[in-house]
């Protein structure tokens, strides 16, 4: 690359709890609106359950349960991004429901700081860096780290035609 020349990455921003969060856009397969859920036993509590995508079954989390949020009633502007993660050196697709999709944002690398140290007691591993627009942080995040490996791999193993509840959506 010439010298003076820009090195841009785009972001899918969504927002959860009055917060914005980023996933890089090269990890995102698309967006849809939240539709019908059906609950797998045993799994995680952040996990809402799985969705027909296409004729596979996709887990789908809740991230505000994943992040620690308030619950949230579910609103217009509730959807689901479906992503692709690495398990194991393997992609797998995996849904994310937030409240609302923001944009396509696109920022230089001179724009991205390294995520915040704050201290050895919190995990922040799975923020790959901070964005900013105007005076809001964005969390850019590093979804294949915002799991841990048994977390993924557990959501990979699940098998939905087993006794599962069919339940609208959270």
């Amino acid at each position: 690359m010439a010298s003076g020349e820009k090195q841009t990455s785009q972001y899918l921003t969504f927002s959860l709890d009055h917060e914005i969060f980023a996933l890089n856009i090269e990890t995102v397969r698309e967006v849809l609106d939240v539709s019908t859920l059906t609950r797998v036993p045993r799994m995680p509590a952040f996990m809402c359950g799985v969705i027909n995508l296409r004729g596979s079954a996709v887990a789908v989390v809740d991230m505000r349960r994943k992040f620690s949020l308030p619950a949230a009633d579910e609103t217009v502007n509730t959807c689901i991004i479906i992503c692709e993660v690495t398990i194991d050196g393997e992609g797998t697709v995996l849904g994310c429901l937030v409240d609302a999709v923001q944009e396509v944002l696109e920022l230089d690398r001179q724009e991205i700081e390294p995520p915040p140290r704050m201290g050895t007691r919190l995990e922040t591993g799975f923020i790959q860096g901070m964005g900013r627009r105007g005076e809001q942080f964005i969390l850019l995040l590093d979804l294949d780290r915002v799991f841990s490996t048994d977390e993924l791999l557990q959501l990979q193993r699940q098998e939905p035609g087993r006794s599962t509840e069919q339940v609208p959506a959270v």
